[in-house]
């Protein structure tokens, strides 16, 4: 990996850890000092190592500057004053009280996602705070997620730490009886993530895959803990391994998306769909249906290579639950793909319609496919429609040719 693409990577993979571990050793009240010293070690790696070239181990280096980093800021700041000052008297060396074993980054990444998916905080916020701290998110992404403005995100990531620190929350696991609750608003948070990488609608970059992956590790981390290895859990490491295994078919030589009846199968990836075979089957046990485990079971049917009626029929039955368990437009608009495969165009054409998704670029494309060879004319104005709303440059081309092409 070049240089320049390696401090973003670490970012990304090593900016959470840091914070995890310092809220943890000194509580969520200094959260702000926890971002400010990881976001200086990134500062200054980002300034030396052009300079002075790689360390030999960059991670090891950026956890000794952030340890240095945090001693500095506590002496400097006097903050041990305070309840600081009773937890470090306690070891007889200050470097010895931040522990960034790799266990303890785990045990610290695990209590500060339920930490931040407190109760005390809305929803949204909860999401919010865990993409910005947990996913090194910026705020431009979690607004695109949002879908809205970023002084809104900011403001509620402001209210969303004081609300932590007001109401004194701990960073530890929550117990049994808040474990489900809580850990509705971890998945949702990871889900989230996995879909900002797979069609990244803020960064003209088709797939992320390091996003993904990252998600898919969050995910690892709760099936590996014996408090969170849950169905729902299981269900969703199982979808986001059938979806990554389509990485290399999903996308084109020029970045473009690769629509699913026009992927190569060949490239499809044989040991993560084996993985999401097993995590699928690990959500089996228990009484409970979540979305993620219809979402699991329709990435499957979309990794069997054989585009038969008893294939669509399955996938058709599986929206329909879906959308009864929990509506989504977005679900309502693939299932309407499936829907073409069982009972025609013409059907499919009228259930998208009554969608009125104007705004999704997705929506207007799928029309377009509809319309191919029924009314052309429909399907060009559809297919210009699709190309004004999307911003990846691959996706405008490749939407060109198949309006050319009709």
């Amino acid at each position: 990996m070049q240089q320049q693409e390696l401090i973003p990577h670490l970012f990304r993979t090593e900016y959470r850890k840091i914070v995890a571990v310092l809220c943890k050793r000194f509580g969520l009240q200094q959260l702000e000092m926890a971002e400010d010293i990881a976001s200086d070690t990134f500062l200054t790696a980002a300034q030396l190592w052009p300079l002075d070239g790689l360390p030999a181990n960059p991670v090891a280096w950026l956890y000794q500057v952030a340890r240095n980093k945090t001693i500095n800021y506590l002496q400097r700041e006097r903050l041990f004053k305070n309840k600081i000052a009773t937890v470090i008297r306690k070891s007889s060396e200050t470097s010895e009280t931040i522990d960034l074993s790799a266990e303890n980054i785990i045990d610290s990444q695990l209590q500060m996602m339920f930490a931040i998916c407190h109760p005390a905080i809305s929803a949204e916020a909860q999401v919010g705070l865990s993409l910005r701290i947990l996913c090194g998110f910026g705020i431009d992404e979690i607004a695109d997620a949002f879908l809205c403005a970023k002084d809104i995100i900011n403001k509620r990531l402001f209210r969303a730490k004081e609300k932590l620190r007001e109401e004194g929350i701990r960073i530890e696991m929550p117990g049994m009886l808040q474990m489900d609750a809580r850990l509705s608003a971890v998945l949702t948070t990871i889900y989230l993530l996995f879909n900002e990488g797979y069609y990244s609608v803020s960064t003209n970059h088709t797939i992320r895959r390091e996003l993904c992956f990252e998600a898919m590790r969050l995910c690892n981390m709760l099936v590996e803990n014996t408090a969170t290895n849950k169905p729902q859990v299981n269900a969703l490491l199982s979808l986001m391994c059938f979806h990554a295994s389509r990485f290399d078919a999903r996308v084109g030589k020029n970045g473009e998306m690769v629509l699913y009846e026009e992927q190569d199968t060949g490239l499809w990836n044989t040991e993560l769909i084996s993985r999401g075979s097993y995590f699928m089957h690990c959500a089996a046990n228990g009484a409970a249906l979540s979305t993620y485990h219809l979402e699991a079971a329709i990435a499957f049917w979309s990794t069997r290579r054989a585009d038969t009626p008893e294939k669509w029929e399955q996938v058709l039955q599986l929206y329909n639950r879906l959308l009864q368990l929990q509506y989504s437009p977005i679900a309502a608009l693939n299932r309407t793909y499936a829907l073409a495969k069982v009972q025609g165009k013409q059907t499919a054409i009228a259930e998208a319609e009554k969608l009125q998704l104007t705004g999704n670029q997705f929506y207007f494309a799928l029309l377009g496919e509809l319309y191919t060879g029924i009314d052309n004319s429909k399907a060009k104005e559809h297919f210009a429609q699709a190309i004004a709303l999307a911003k990846n440059p691959a996706d405008k081309e490749q939407l060109r040719k198949k309006m050319e092409r009709v």
